[in-house]
C-alpha cells in the first residue's frame, strides 16, 4: 500500500485543520489507518486510530475531545479532523496502515506495517 498525506499547513491557535491520507496499490488488505506525528526534538507519538471495516476509533489522550479521526471507505481515504488547535499540536503528521489483521491486536507502536510521507502542521500563538 502507498499512502499519501496531505492537507497540512499553517494555523493559529484555536484554529482547525483537516488532514487527509489517500491510499493506493493493495488496498484490499488495510484493516486499519492510523496518524502519528513527530515535533522537533521530540520521539514520534500516536495521535489516533481507526479500525478499516467497523468503524472504531482510538486516540491519544492529549488530542481526544479536539481531533476526530475517520474514514471513507470506498475512496480509501482516512482523515483527521483537527479542532481547537494548540501550538503543542505543531508537529510532523503522519498516517499509516495496518496491513496484518492479527496486527491490530498490537499497540499503536507496533501495528503499523505502511507509511506515508509526513505533511507540516504549525499552530502560532
Amino acid at each position: 500500500v502507498q499512502l499519501q498525506a496531505f492537507g497540512g499547513g499553517l494555523v493559529q491557535a484555536g484554529g482547525s485543520l483537516r488532514l487527509s491520507c489517500a491510499a493506493s496499490g493493495r488496498t484490499f488488505s488495510i484493516y486499519g489507518m492510523g496518524w502519528f506525528r513527530q515535533a522537533p526534538g521530540k520521539e514520534r507519538e500516536f495521535v489516533a486510530h481507526i479500525n478499516w471495516s467497523m468503524g472504531s476509533t482510538d486516540y491519544a489522550d492529549s488530542v481526544k475531545g479536539r481531533f476526530t479521526i475517520s474514514r471513507d471507505y470506498a475512496k480509501k481515504t482516512a482523515t483527521l479532523q483537527m479542532n481547537g488547535l494548540k501550538p503543542d499540536d505543531t508537529a510532523v503528521y503522519y498516517c499509516a496502515a495496518v496491513q496484518n489483521f492479527a496486527s491490530l491486536r498490537l499497540g499503536p507502536d507496533s501495528r503499523y506495517d505502511s507509511w506515508g510521507q509526513g505533511t507540516q502542521v504549525t499552530v502560532s500563538s
